[in-house]
């Protein structure tokens, strides 16, 4: 069997390329952002930027932990973040039931519910070998359809004054959901570039066989990552919920989509190994200055679905090009 080591070397061609892809889409954001202050006048006043990056925080986290998930390779995809958030709110929500003693109950009933169902698509696809696409999907309607007889289909619950803080408190001028994204984004940098956890799943997303000869525990680390993307998926939902102040079974609705089309906007390849959260904050920065202009330029919200689908599409173009 060879070395961890020379397993590895065969990879490091590659996961040096995984950064190549972020400059050009840091130029588009940054052309992206040129327009948007030409075409609205109100767009970079200050109290316009931090709604976009109050709104970008949930999003932002559910991506973090799809780029994990994504990395892995594999086909690797969780279509269940939506419902997760979906469902954490109206849990948090019909728990806590505007008591602050009920908050910290709430919570871990919450996390609880996130570390139980990354656990179930982790094993579902490690031990049962099954798609990850397809095995989401089931766990993204089961879910779902447990937040919506859990709430029977309206809203439902609150959220005491205290806990609402999350969403709406600042840290000087910084608003707090803010600083919460940008703590997991940062904690994500460091676990994918400077820990042996973060070589690893670009050592699997590379050739997971190639991983598996190395010495890598392979269905470990998978199961990690969807247990990560799940457990970020409700932290994402307690922030949700906190903003909203009641449990919405369809708050989650298109949340997916949205963290997969940042991720690979950012440069993070489907097919695994190659890509990285210094991208995917990017992609997550795009789509929110587009749902923002296209607010402000009060574009038709049945249009907004269109647009992110050509950046899409556009993003799947430059990466085939590499």
């Amino acid at each position: 069997m060879p070395g961890l080591g020379a397993g590895l070397s065969a990879f490091w061609p590659r996961l040096r390329t995984r950064a190549k892809p972020v400059f050009s889409i840091y130029t588009a954001f940054l052309l992206l952002v040129i327009i948007a202050s030409f075409l609205s006048p109100t767009f970079l006043l200050r109290t316009n930027i931090f709604n976009v990056l109050r709104q970008a925080s949930a999003l932002g986290i559910l991506s973090v932990g799809m780029t994990f998930v994504i990395l892995s390779g594999n086909g690797g995809v969780d279509l269940s973040v939506g419902a997760v958030v979906s469902l954490t709110t109206c849990l948090a929500a019909g728990i806590m039931m505007n008591q602050s003693s009920m908050v910290l109950p709430a919570v871990l009933a919450v996390m609880g519910v996130g570390l139980l169902i990354g656990l179930f698509n982790g094993t579902m696809i490690t031990r049962f070998k099954t798609d990850p696409f397809i095995t989401t999907l089931g766990t993204m309607t089961v879910t779902q359809g447990l937040a919506m007889y859990y709430t029977k289909g309206a809203p439902f619950g609150g959220t005491p004054p205290g806990f609402r803080m999350i969403a709406e408190g600042y840290v000087g001028f910084v608003p707090v959901p803010v600083i919460i994204f940008l703590a997991v984004f940062a904690i994500g940098l460091f676990v994918l570039r400077q820990t042996v956890f973060g070589r690893y799943i670009y050592a699997i997303g590379g050739n997971q066989e190639v991983a598996r000869l190395s010495g890598i525990r392979v269905n470990r680390y998978k199961m990690a990552v969807y247990v990560i993307s799940s457990m970020l998926a409700v932290l994402a939902g307690l922030i949700m919920v906190a903003r909203v102040s009641i449990g919405d079974p369809k708050l989650g609705y298109g949340f997916e989509l949205d963290a997969i089309a940042a991720t690979i906007i950012g440069g993070t390849s489907f097919a695994g190994g190659v890509g990285g959260m210094a991208g995917t904050i990017v992609g997550v920065m795009i789509i929110a200055v587009m749902n923002n202009l296209l607010n402000l330029l009060n574009v038709s919200p049945f249009l907004h679905g269109v647009v992110k689908g050509l950046i899409i599409l556009v993003a799947i173009i430059m990466q085939r090009k590499k």
